[in-house]
This record gives structure tokens, C-alpha cells and sequence, in this order.
């Protein structure tokens, strides 16, 4: 019977190559996502990656369609869900299923399902495609340039569909376009790419033979200077960053707000370029900066009104940034958060939310207390919003720098981890709290523990250029307050400290991009979001989130930062136990003049720990209540068997079993972690199953074992002596490592089982190969007869 590799190339090959489709045209066998990353445990593994049967493209970079194959003894339909579902994945009005010998084709455009003999050709499907969304032949070569090729880069398929729409938008004249990645993405990349074709094919606003001149605008130097020196790179000399004057012999510029906007002592360098300068202005976070109604660098954009403008985002449409999609439209390309970690492109994260109790409860001072500087502390109620910001504990920072430092000693010490505070002082205090309580790492490392901040300058800039590389030891750990919430291209980064309240969706999706970077080959596959504000679980249950945790855990803390316990109820989104109104006076304001601080600055009392949560993800990443594993488990197996009578037929089936346990691993429940929850390590893993799903006696495997052994006999009598004496051991194998070792064929290479001879020399014991596997099968269903 031919399988659909014999289809594919006896069948639909042909057709292809007769349709006039040729091999650069033609893509066999695509993956184009990487496959979710699942997390169970302390383990990761990755989901099955989506791959096409052909992927059609009209040139290199410009994909027109997607074909799904099928058995020559199937319907040509038979793939034709499949093939529509890769296709609005893929962004992509043509999808065809075929047997090699029928074929229908789906239409987008018109909706329409056609039975064909034959393929399209290339050009029938450009005309169609063209036709339908207004590609005017003189525009046509220069949409379909290639991107430029860089050395170890490929293009992924939602970023070859952001630069072509983006292109195609130019090319009819819409002035104001927006690109909406998330983080992580590589819109730099993007941006490069769009730039690259303009530049290449000599598009400019005017229509005369020359290059474009374009401004890559940013408000933060990382932004302007890593793409510049790096993705850029391949524009030589005709990149230019303005600093200072405004040089006009460059192609290619780069430029932060500040270093053109106007102040109070400068009228505004960009405004010594004529407004109709730049053809093309591409505004990176445009919601950050000059795309806001409010924004003092808004009339940048507007003075180079002529110039057409592409803002890129990582956030979708919100009420706090609605301006910038009133400036720039809706828009062309949407990739969000939930897509990328789907796609196994983005990591995805676990949340522990940690309550500190001056946090749950408020804290108050005594009567009269003073802070260090002698000041009477306003009596009220001060929680967690004022926590820095009006009121500093000393031991409510010591506190978290000590359940943070346990944490990074059970999970890893020297991983890459970004702490946000509330300002610079706060992040001091921190770095300072952290670096004493790692005393031992600190001897040997003095920047093991480093504060980035707008004080530090270049200093600190030093310590993030190092904290970024991937290769570098330390810094591990980096305190800020805001520096460093865009624009840091960490990919090893495995931990997000939350030691501030954040209130911005904007905000929260700018900081946890920080840690969205995969990297296979460096064991970061997911990272941890630390919160000790309450920030992540508030803004989690925002409905227009779209990039759910896979796990959140709660613990509770004493003053030490130790764990006192773990709990699963969920807490009210403040993170309190109760609700608090706060009375809180602002200090007194006459201070400053003398030099003393704004803050009262308490140092003596004692903070305790008092929470640590964990919410999980279902199989389809959709986040779920804060439950036990157990509870999720239970749920999980009751949804597939109703009762322990249907699961086990299934289960005592050796294949059947290998599915159960795959459904069940792509769902993130393994057995070791089931064990690990309940504490039941001997138990066999149907017999734990069956106990947590539906209420059944558990039992060990020794007890499987020893039954097998004393009502059985009669099967063990089949054998001869050495024969049975590997039997025994492959029993006694199974209550020390589980159901496995009956089915892996390993066991027999390794002692004591290896000492009766090699693998053939044990199956001539049995009968040969075949009547050794039936003897192990037999064996399995024995375990579980009853």
C-alpha cells in the first residue's frame, strides 16, 4: 500500500513540475514553528512542530500557498482542514489537499472549495492574488525582492508576512502603517528587512532614481545603538546615528527622541532638516514615545508629516494606548504573545507569588514612631502602592532579597535574573540586600549582584552590554527600576523579579518580554516571573492578556525570607488577605531643601513571608484556576476516561499505554511530577492515576510485583531456569524504576541481567527475539490482570 512519501513523489511532484512549479518554487516537508514548550516539573520538552506537506512560493521570500498530501487509497479532501487551518496560520489565500491524483483547492478570496486535475500555475495564482488585493504590476518587482539573506538567519513565517504587508502597504501609498509583534519577535530584524528592500529596489516618496532616506527613531539608546552596529550592519557607510549636528550625506539614520527633540536650551535638532528629508520613518515601541497624543516628541513625527511612517509594538489595542493606533491605523500584522509561545517560539513562564505580610496586612507605625532621620511617621495604613515610594522597610527588602537568594540556590545560582524596584534608591537597596546575602559568589565574583540605572551612565551600561552576552558569567543578577523594561536583548535571562507595583498592561508586557527569549542550546526554554507586588496575578486576569503563565505558585515567607507554607487559595488581586484602605499623609515636602530625603526610612521591625502561589495551563495554554496538580490531573484523566473500568483496558495495552502517556505529557502531567505532588514515589503509575482520578486504593509496585509472583506461577513454569531468573530481575527492575523497564529493551545490556549473555544469547533462553518480547508483553499484562 503506498504511504504519502509515495504519493508525494510519484504523484503530486509531478503534477507540480507540470504546472510549471520548479524546485527553488517549491518547499518539501516545511516546519515552520518550532512546537510548544511544555513545562512538567524541572523538565521541558516541546510539542509537536507544524509542518506542511508543500509550501508554494512565486519568489524567495513570497509564499503563495500550502498543499497537504494524502495516501493514494484516501480522498483528495482528506487533508483539506489541515491545509486551510496552516493557511491562515501561515497567512495564505490558497490551500489545496490532495490524494496525488485528485486535488481541491480552498480559496480565501472567494471562499470557494474547487475540485482541479491539475495544479495552478505560478502565475495563475499571482494574477488572482494581485487582482485581489490591488498589487499594481509596477509595484509587483519590487514587492517580491528578496530580504536580504544574513548568515544564519532565516526568515520566520510571521516575520515574511510583517515585511511583506508592510512593503505592500508602502507600495499603495499608505503613509501610516503599524506592526504589532511581541516581544521577543525580532522586529528589529523586521524593521532591517522592510529597510533592506526599499533601500535595495530604490523606492522613495518622489519616484526619482535614489536611494530612500530613512530615520530608525527610538527613545532609549540600547534601541538605536545594538541595531545599528548589528542587524544593520550591512549598510556600511551609509548609516549614520545623529549626535549633535545634523549631517545630510547618509542614507540610513539613527536617532533617539532626545537627541532631536527640542528642550529648554535647544530648539530642536531635527528641525534643522528640511521636513520632506527622510522618505520613511520606522518608530521602534512607537507606543513609548512620540506616537502619544501627550508625548513633547510627538511634533517629530508631525513636522515629517511627508514621510511615510511604520510604528512597531509589541502591545495590542488598549484604552492606555489608544493614541498610538489613532496615529498610526490598525495594524497590517498582528503576532501576539499567545501566538509565539504557541509556536514554540517564545518561552513561556511559571509566576510565584510571594506575599510578603506587611504586604497581605499593611503596616502601620507605633505612636510616635521616627524613621532614621528623626521624623515622625504619619500614622495610617501603608500598603504595597506606597511601599518605596512613601514608606522604605529595610526588612521588607532584606526579606525579599533573602527568599530571592533561596530561591536562586535551589533552582540556579547563576541564572540570569533582572530585579525591577520601585526607583533607583530601591534598586540600591536591593543590589546591596542581594549582594550580602550571596557573600560566597560575591568573593569570587564583585559584579555578581549589579545596579543598572539612568545614575550609573556608562558604568552601568558596561554591566548590561556584559549581563546581555550570552557567553558571560556574571553579571547574574541586575537591579533597576526602569531602564531596563524594553530594549534589552537578554536571551539566557530565566527570572523577572516583580518588586514594584505595575499598573500598565503596556508596562507588564514590556517587562516579562525581557524574559521571552528561547535558547535551546543554553537550557532556556522557560523562565520564572517572581512576584512580590501582586502585579503578575492581577494583570493575568485581565481578560485582554494574551499570554498566560504555565504555572504559579504561592508561598508564604517569614521575616528571614524563609517558607513557612504553601497554600492554593487564591488571594484578592492586591495580594492582601483583607482589604486595606490606606490613610497615608504625604512626608513633608520642606525637607528636599535640606538635603534630606522625601521618603520616611524605616530600619528596624521584622517582615515575614506569608504566601507563594502556582496557576497552571491546560493543554491548549489557556490559563486555570489555582489548583492542586492533583486536582488538574484528576480533571485531565476523568475528561478522557469516565471511570478506572474504561481506563483500564486501555492502559494494560502496551501501545495504549504509550498514547495515554503521551496525551498526558503534551497536557504537562508526567508521573514523576505526579509523584513528586503526592509524595507517593513506589506507587505504579496506573494505580497513582487511578487514586488521584478516581478516588482508587493505591498500591506500590512491590505489591504488583509479589502478586504476580505468588498467583502466577503457572507462567513462570513455562521457562527454564535461567529464563525465569531474568524474569525475576526484570521484576525486580520494574519496582525500582517503574512500568518502563518491561518495554525497554536496554534492560538486557546492563547488570545483573547482562551477566546470562548478550541480547541474542537471552532471547535464544526465551525462544528467540520474538517469543521474548511476547514473554515481556505477557508479562506487563500479568501486573495488571486485576
Amino acid at each position: 500500500m503506498m504511504t504519502e512519501a509515495d504519493t508525494c513523489r510519484k504523484y503530486v511532484l509531478p503534477k507540480l513540475y507540470t504546472a510549471g512549479w520548479n524546485d527553488d518554487q517549491i518547499s518539501e516537508q516545511k516546519t515552520f514553528t518550532d512546537g510548544r514548550i511544555v513545562i512538567t516539573g524541572d523538565k521541558c520538552f516541546r510539542k509537536k512542530q507544524k509542518r506542511s506537506d508543500y509550501l508554494l512560493k512565486y519568489r524567495r521570500g513570497f509564499t503563495l500557498a500550502v498543499i497537504e498530501a494524502k495516501s493514494v487509497y484516501k480522498t483528495p479532501g482528506d487533508g483539506l482542514q489541515q491545509a486551510k487551518e496552516y493557511a491562515e496560520i501561515l497567512g495564505l489565500k490558497f490551500a489545496y489537499s490532495t490524494n496525488g491524483k485528485g486535488i481541491i483547492e480552498h480559496d480565501f478570496i472567494t471562499g470557494k472549495d474547487t475540485d482541479l486535475e491539475d495544479f495552478p500555475t505560478p502565475d495563475e495564482l499571482w494574477v488572482r492574488l494581485s487582482q485581489s488585493e490591488s498589487i499594481l504590476p509596477e509595484v509587483t518587482e519590487r514587492l517580491l525582492t528578496p530580504c536580504n539573506t544574513l548568515p544564519g538567519k532565516t526568515l520566520r513565517y510571521y516575520q515574511e508576512i510583517a515585511i511583506n504587508r508592510a512593503i505592500k502597504a508602502v507600495l499603495q501609498n499608505k503613509n501610516r502603517i503599524l506592526l504589532t509583534l511581541a516581544t521577543g519577535t525580532g522586529k528589529t530584524y523586521i524593521a532591517f528587512q522592510i529597510i533592506w528592500k526599499l533601500w535595495h529596489t530604490r523606492w522613495n516618496r518622489t519616484g526619482e532614481h535614489r536611494h530612500p532616506k530613512v530615520l530608525y527613531l527610538a527613545d532609549r539608546n540600547v534601541l538605536i545603538d545594538d541595531p545599528k552596529d548589528k542587524t544593520f550592519a550591512p549598510f556600511g557607510d551609509a548609516r549614520w546615528r545623529i549626535q549633535g549636528e545634523p549631517v545630510k550625506s547618509r542614507e540610513i539614520y539613527f536617532s533617539t527622541y532626545q537627541a532631536i527633540a527640542k528642550d529648554e536650551r535647544r530648539p530642536g535638532l531635527y528641525k534643522q532638516y528640511p521636513r520632506s528629508f527622510f522618505d520613511l520613518i520606522l518608530v521602534d515601541e512607537c507606543h513609548r514615545g512620540s506616537a502619544k497624543d501627550e508625548s513633547n516628541w510627538r511634533e517629530i513625527l508631525e513636522y515629517f508629516e511627508p514621510a511615510y511612517q511604520i510604528g512597531m509594538t509589541a502591545t495590542p489595542l488598549r484604552e492606555d494606548n489608544r493614541d498610538t493606533y489613532r496615529y498610526f491605523g490598525n495594524p497590517v500584522y498582528i503576532y501576539s504573545l499567545r501566538q509565539g509561545i504557541e509556536d514554540g517560539f517564545l518561552a513561556p513562564y511559571r509566576v510565584h507569588r510571594i506575599v510578603p505580610n506587611v504586604d497581605a496586612t499593611g503596616w502601620r507605625p507605633t505612636r510616635g514612631e521616627l524613621d532614621k532621620y528623626g521624623r515622625e511617621i504619619p500614622d495610617g495604613i501603608y500598603g504595597t502602592n506606597e511601599f518605596e515610594r512613601v514608606v522604605s522597610l529595610k526588612a521588607r527588602t532584606e526579606a525579599v532579597a533573602k527568599h530571592l537568594t533561596g530561591f536562586l540556590m535551589k533552582t540556579d545560582r547563576f541564572a540570569k535574573t533582572i530585579v525591577f524596584c520601585v526607583d533607583q534608591e530601591h534598586a540600591e537597596d536591593m543590589r546591596k540586600a542581594l549582594n550580602n546575602g550571596n557573600l560566597d559568589i560575591a568573593q569570587q565574583h564583585p559584579d555578581y549582584v549589579c545596579r543598572v540605572v539612568s545614575e550609573e551612565g556608562s558604568v552601568g551600561r558596561g554591566y548590561l552590554d556584559k549581563f546581555m552576552e550570552i557567553e558571560t558569567k556574571t553579571p547574574v543578577i541586575l537591579t533597576t527600576s526602569q531602564l531596563l523594561t524594553t530594549g534589552i536583548d537578554a536571551p539566557t535571562c530565566k527570572n523577572i523579579v516583580l518588586f514594584k507595583v505595575i499598573n500598565s498592561m503596556v508596562d507588564f508586557k514590556q517587562i516579562i518580554g525581557r524574559g521571552t527569549r528561547v535558547r535551546d542550546d543554553y537550557g532556556k526554554l522557560y523562565f520564572t516571573i517572581l512576584d512580590y507586588t501582586g502585579s503578575a496575578t492581577r494583570l493575568f486576569a485581565d481578560p485582554e492578556f494574551d499570554g498566560e503563565p504555565a504555572m504559579i505558585t504561592e508561598e508564604e515567607i517569614d521575616q528571614n525570607g524563609n517558607i513557612i507554607a504553601e497554600t492554593t487559595e487564591e488571594l484578592p488581586e492586591n495580594g492582601s488577605t483583607e482589604e486595606t484602605e490606606s490613610t497615608v499623609h504625604d512626608p513633608p515636602m520642606s525637607d528636599d531643601s535640606e538635603g534630606m530625603p522625601r521618603k520616611y526610612y524605616v530600619h528596624g521591625g521584622s517582615v515575614e513571608i506569608v504566601a507563594d502561589i502556582v496557576y497552571e495551563l491546560d493543554s491548549q495554554g489557556k490559563r486555570l484556576d489555582v489548583i492542586k496538580y492533583t486536582d488538574y490531573t484528576a480533571r485531565e484523566l476523568r475528561s478522557m476516561y469516565t471511570s478506572a473500568a474504561d481506563f483500564y483496558p486501555k492502559w494494560s495495552n502496551a501501545d495504549q499505554r504509550q498514547q495515554i502517556l503521551s496525551i498526558l505529557k503534551d497536557k504537562g502531567i508526567t508521573f514523576e511530577q505526579l509523584a513528586e505532588a503526592t509524595k507517593q514515589y513506589n506507587a505504579d503509575p496506573f494505580d497513582l492515576l487511578c487514586h488521584v482520578a478516581y478516588n482508587a486504593p493505591l498500591r506500590t509496585r512491590r505489591e504488583r510485583a509479589e502478586r504476580v509472583l505468588k498467583e502466577k506461577k503457572d507462567f513462570f513454569e513455562k521457562f527454564g531456569d535461567e529464563a525465569r531468573h531474568i524474569l525475576n530481575e526484570v521484576l525486580d527492575k520494574y519496582i525500582d524504576y517503574g512500568i518502563e523497564q518491561l518495554t525497554d529493551m536496554n534492560i538486557f545490556k546492563i547488570p545483573p541481567i547482562s551477566r546470562y549473555g548478550n541480547l541474542m544469547e537471552i532471547s535464544g533462553l526465551f525462544g528467540g527475539p520474538t517469543a521474548l518480547r511476547n514473554s515481556l508483553e505477557e508479562l506487563q499484562n500479568l501486573i495488571y490482570s486485576n
